[in-house]
């Protein structure tokens, strides 16, 4: 198995840590390690062995646990984790997870040439949350019983923070996610070989990046164009101003760089970039769900008149056009529902129901001059229920080369239909400009396959 591989599909993982040890100032404590090894017991569906340096769980010591574990996460001191990761790299384990900090200089040095010597690959230190597979059930967080859903979405984050509000975010919506990795002070593992591993997943079909620096610029953009022509790659990044580029370098021994240097490397790598982490999770569930748009021609279908409005600007904001329905289109719109003006945005009146969301839908996304809709249901102040957006995708599918994005305004709305179209192929939005937003998300993604 490919080191890095090892990192997420391991058959057996070790988890080296203590009962007993607590930092004044650091990540080490056994609440940490019993966590870990609580979510490890519960979701892994391999083979787990404890090392309990305190003797109080598990194996006192490393060369009584059977066989050769590909993985072992240690949760020690940096001291003691440099020892520990010695002796498991003499017994064959092929790559570590480092979740605690902390480490000088030095001591990242004594890291780097065990890793040498022993042919090892480590991810971290300082990753905090290590890494989750939903595939395997993988999963080195010490947030007990935080497991997102299995899907398509992988997220890797050089901050265990920034990256844990993306766990919770996926956990709180239901977004189906297929790997997590929390990437740490990079001494090691870095977003190449992320890069180069979740490009050739089969499980994963959008990666998302927070980074604070890049370390081998080149690289990162030669792996990143040979990705973006079968999957597309979301960035956000932390340390664009002076101030918070100083405070990047601290956290994650990172190199923030120039943010006019980052953004022109990233547009050569063909990836995305997004302005915040609401931003990187929406855009990632759009890109998931539904295809890259082919042209910048946009119909809006409502049952009401005042969020297409909003919708119609949202949609030009973003450099899209509203598509000009073809007469013939319009006509038959108008001829069955006669109190309907078809121009696009289409106002089908508050009292629109599911035949008559079908059938209009139906008849612009057969439009050839749409290239993708977006809709809105409101149930307050209209007679539209929850059961009727079954519709929607079952019209969408039928025309699988249109991205469609819906949004049921509001909160309690929003709540509503996303429990009828949630596990749907349909991308949900509580707001007409989110909506938008994603729609330039899958016009961009268009571009970018028609270019490289």
């Amino acid at each position: 198995m490919d080191e890095v591989a090892a990192i997420f599909e391991p058959q057996k993982v070790v988890l080296v840590g203590s009962s007993i040890i607590r930092e004044k100032v650091g990540m080490t404590s056994p609440q940490l390690f019993k966590s870990v090894t609580y979510n490890m017991k519960k979701f892994f569906r391999k083979k787990t062995y404890i090392v309990d340096l305190d003797g109080k769980t598990g194996y006192a010591t490393l060369d009584r646990v059977p066989g050769v574990p590909e993985l072992a996460v240690v949760m020690l001191p940096p001291k003691q984790s440099i020892t520990h990761v010695e002796e498991c790299a003499k017994k064959g384990v092929k790559a570590f997870v480092l979740i605690t900090g902390g480490y000088k200089d030095e001591q990242r040095q004594q890291l780097l040439k065990l890793r040498q010597k022993y042919k090892v690959r480590i991810l971290g230190p300082n990753t905090i949350m290590g890494v989750i597979n939903t595939a395997n059930g993988l999963n080195t967080t010490f947030e007990r019983n935080t497991m997102p859903k299995k899907g398509k979405i992988a997220v890797v984050s050089q901050s265990g923070g920034v990256g844990a509000c993306m766990l919770d975010w996926a956990c709180f919506y239901d977004v189906g996610i297929s790997k997590f990795a929390f990437m740490g002070d990079k001494i090691d593992v870095n977003d190449v070989d992320l890069l180069r591993y979740l490009g050739k997943d089969a499980s994963t079909k959008v990666i998302c990046l927070y980074m604070e620096g890049i370390k081998d610029g080149r690289k990162f953009i030669e792996e990143a164009r040979k990705i973006v022509k079968k999957k597309p790659i979301l960035a956000l990044k932390g340390g664009i101003t002076q101030e918070s580029a100083h405070r990047a370098k601290s956290h994650t021994a990172s190199i923030a760089g120039k943010d006019e240097i980052f953004d022109a490397a990233l547009k050569k790598a063909g990836i995305i970039r997004v302005e915040d982490i609401e931003e990187l999770m929406n855009a990632a569930i759009a890109l998931s769900k539904q295809p890259p748009m082919q042209g910048d021609n946009v119909a809006i279908v409502s049952n009401v008149g005042g969020p297409a409005i909003l919708a119609a600007d949202a949609v030009v904001k973003n450099n899209l056009k509203l598509a000009t329905l073809s007469e013939k289109v319009k006509k038959k719109i108008e001829t069955l529902y006669s109190g309907v003006d078809a121009t696009n945005p289409i106002d089908m009146i508050a009292d629109a129901r599911a035949e008559r969301y079908e059938k209009v839908l139906e008849l612009v996304l057969a439009d050839k001059n749409v290239d993708g809709v977006l809709i809105i249901n409101m149930l307050k102040s209209c007679f539209f229920e929850p059961k009727d957006a079954k519709v929607i995708p079952k019209i969408a599918a039928k025309y699988p080369d249109k991205p469609v994005v819906d949004v049921p305004a509001g909160g309690e709305d929003f709540a509503l239909v996303y429990k009828v179209l949630g596990n749907t192929s349909i991308p949900l939005y509580n707001l007409p400009e989110k909506a938008a937003r994603a729609l330039k998300v899958l016009r961009t993604y268009g571009k970018i396959v028609e270019k490289h």
